[in-house]
């Protein structure tokens, strides 16, 4: 008997709607835990709709959206009810607390709060960072804020929009090492969009390009991670999603 492939997400004629303008209509779109997803397109073609979607941070005009299996639920006042295990790092600029990064940390953390403040605020401009108020930081102070959030949090899926837009080349160089290494050790299923593939074709192992809210192409990465654990859902997402081969040799 034939097993039903698994999946974290599935989208299936998906509609998004502002104001009477259509920005999102996706056929048909699955997304196979373990893997690291790479979401291409310039501004406006429907990235961050997509992945707010995806993350339950915004509702559907029409269509299917499954979270293993299941639709989102809502509470008595029509918001979405977000799964805990699910880390997207929008969430922290859209609703930024007047609190500093201390007390942020600590309340999250709590006594893991001093491994990483030695972890990422030992030096350079960052060691200010730690006593500030969040109201006070940038949109780049923010995006790097939540990409550590992400990594300490050790969420089963990671959401980032806009990666790496705000990185100096040392920086996205450690994220990309802490996300590759997050993926390969607890199987973390990694979903990030880009305005270009440059900064995410080579750790990403599907990359699917968006243009005015269509998927108009989806291909492999140049990733060469392998994990043991995800190879049956990886060779479901190379089925679905690409056509390229890749050997079978046993080590």
């Amino acid at each position: 008997m034939t097993k039903n492939k698994r999946l974290i997400f599935e989208v299936r004629n998906l509609e998004k709607e502002y104001d009477a303008n259509n920005v999102l209509k996706i056929k048909k779109l699955e997304i196979h835990p373990g893997t690291i997803y790479g979401i291409v397109g310039n501004v406006g073609s429907g990235k961050t709709t997509l992945l707010s979607i995806l993350a339950g941070l915004e509702k559907e005009s029409s269509g299917v959206v499954l979270y293993e299996d299941k639709p989102y639920e809502t509470n008595w006042y029509g918001k979405i009810k977000t799964h805990k295990d699910i880390f997207f790092c929008k969430e922290l600029i859209e609703s930024t607390p007047s609190v500093s990064v201390s007390n942020f940390i600590s309340k999250r953390f709590g006594k893991k709060k001093n491994v990483i403040k030695n972890r990422y605020f030992k030096e350079g401009s960052f060691k200010n960072l730690f006593l500030r108020n969040m109201h006070n930081l940038s949109a780049g102070e923010l995006n790097w804020l939540g990409m550590i959030l992400a990594c300490e949090s050790d969420p089963r899926v990671l959401i980032i929009d806009d990666y790496g837009i705000y990185f100096n080349e040392n920086m996205e160089r450690d994220f990309k090492n802490k996300i590759t290494n997050m993926n390969r050790t607890l199987g973390t299923t990694v979903i990030l969009s880009s305005p270009s593939e440059k900064n995410i074709k080579h750790f990403a192992s599907v990359l699917i390009f968006l243009d005015h809210g269509h998927i108009w192409k989806i291909r492999s990465g140049q990733s060469r991670n392998s994990n043991s654990s995800q190879s049956s859902d990886r060779k479901r997402t190379r089925k679905f999603y690409t056509k390229r081969k890749r050997s079978n040799s046993k080590k």
